[in-house]
């Protein structure tokens, strides 16, 4: 009976170990993250976010290696014609023009719609964010994502004014104040069907 009480523990221990080192493991690869060759509609969101000399973002703590520094600002819950909604899968934080350039989209949209707001639904992203996300969206990027650099956000066309629901209206008004900022070299953008938002990339201008 004794040999068994040493045995038991010495078992349980082992099991404890492995479940340590599998935690301490990324959740991606990034040998084969970095293989995926992005389309051709989607490469200058990629070119335009290498622009801004931040290293992709892998981790936490190299999020926070660019708030110290100060490369990085943080984006308020709200501001004139957008809302941030609760962000589970990216962080409200951008290089400054990205900021800046969101509330002037934010800004020129509510001029246009006379106080309407937009929804923000994602910014920042890290590698292990991405990963976490592609386990809930299997429509996530499977490779590097201008969200990884903290120069790209996400705006739903169907979210407007905190209600969500297709509002035609309210979408061709932010097509519109989005073509502008696209037609003045400021930023790029997408339509993303399936995640029924517009993919919006920050230029170094």
């Amino acid at each position: 009976m004794r040999k068994y009480l040493f045995i038991i523990p010495l078992f349980f221990h082992h099991i404890s170990d492995g479940q340590q080192s599998k935690k301490m493991l990324p959740c991606y690869d990034l040998t084969e993250v970095l293989k995926v060759e992005p389309t051709p509609l989607y490469k200058p969101h990629l070119d335009a976010s290498k622009s801004f000399n931040v290293k992709i973002l892998k981790t936490t703590s190299t999020v926070q290696k660019y708030i110290n520094s100060g490369k990085f600002h943080s984006i308020k819950k709200s501001g004139k014609g957008f809302k941030v909604q609760k962000l589970d899968y990216s962080r409200a934080w951008m290089v400054s023009k990205g900021k800046a350039t969101l509330e002037k989209i934010g800004a020129r949209f509510s001029k246009e719609t006379k106080g309407h707001t937009f929804t923000v639904s994602s910014i920042t992203r890290t590698l292990e964010d991405q990963c976490r996300l592609r386990k809930v969206n299997s429509n996530a990027s499977l490779g590097i994502s201008s969200h990884n650099y903290g120069n790209s956000f996400d705006i739903s066309y169907v979210r407007f004014n905190g209600v969500l629901k297709n509002n035609p209206k309210m979408e061709a008004a932010l097509e519109k104040v989005l073509k502008y900022y696209a037609n003045a070299g400021r930023i790029y953008y997408i339509k993303e069907k399936q995640q029924s938002c517009f993919h919006v990339t920050v230029r170094n201008y």
